[in-house]
C-alpha cells in the first residue's frame, strides 16, 4: 500500500478539507481533516476513518493507522 492509494480510499468515502500521511508501507499515521468530523466524538471519528478502508485492516493490507482528526474549526485552531 502506498501512501497515494492509502489517500485515495480514504478520501473515497469522506470528503477531506486536509489529509497528511506518513509511513513505510504498513505502519501510517494520517492526519485527516473533515466536516463530517463535526459533532462526533474521538472513537466515532476513528471508525468512519476506518469504514473507509473495508477489510484492508483485516486483511492486513493496512497493518496500522495511526490518527489524528480535526473538524475544520478545530484544524484552524491548532494552526494558529
Amino acid at each position: 500500500m502506498t501512501a497515494d492509494q492509502l489517500k485515495d480510499l480514504i478520501t473515497a468515502g469522506l470528503p477531506c478539507e486536509h489529509i497528511e500521511l506518513e509511513g513505510d508501507g504498513r505502519h501510517w499515521f494520517a492526519t485527516i481533516v473533515s466536516t463530517r468530523f463535526d459533532g462526533q466524538r474521538l472513537l466515532g471519528r476513528q471508525r468512519m476513518v476506518y469504514a473507509t478502508l473495508g477489510n484492508r485492516m483485516a486483511t492486513d493490507e493496512v497493518h496500522a493507522l495511526s490518527m489524528k482528526t480535526f473538524t475544520p474549526a478545530e484544524w484552524a485552531a491548532a494552526q494558529a
